[in-house]
């Protein structure tokens, strides 16, 4: 089984940078990175110190509904690449542990699934979690601040 991790919707971040409205109706707002805990969530890699970022409510699921989870997210505010493949993204390097749940095809989390993962075992446990067939995609999300980060999803 091959894990794919995806960077957030392309056309919502072009939306953002172009002064679009995020999760809650309001355009992102600008900072300056520090280069440290502000993990992109387009490329997947922290916003580099020094440059521009855009920190914005993000809802990483295709409508509302009470497992709609929103939060604060960043993204580098110039254009980057992003992330693409199986390689495991730089911004699951950057901590000790990863909060990792999965969820079924209305987008709902499978209960039971969410748990707090050391780093070196979160693809071992998305994994796992797919063995179930009812699972479509796992998210991974800050184990301190609970901000989405990455969605893996199966591919063959």
């Amino acid at each position: 089984m091959t894990l794919t991790y995806l960077p957030y919707n392309a056309d919502e971040v072009a939306s953002l940078r172009a002064g679009g409205a995020d999760a809650y109706g309001n355009p992102a707002e600008r900072a300056i990175s520090s280069g440290v805990g502000t993990p992109c969530r387009n490329c997947l890699k922290n916003v580099p110190e020094g440059s521009e970022m855009l920190i914005c409510a993000a809802r990483p699921f295709p409508g509302l509904h009470p497992y709609a989870e929103t939060g604060p997210v960043f993204f580098c505010a110039d254009e980057c690449t992003p992330h693409t493949g199986t390689d495991v993204p730089p911004i699951l390097e950057t901590s000790p542990d990863y909060l990792v749940k999965a969820y079924d095809r209305t987008d709902r989390i499978i209960y039971g699934t969410g748990q707090i993962t050391p780093k070196a075992q979160v693809a071992d446990y998305a994994r796992q979690l797919f063995e179930q067939d009812t699972v479509a995609y796992v998210d991974v999300r800050s184990a301190r601040n609970n901000c989405f980060l990455t969605r893996i999803v199966q591919t063959p």
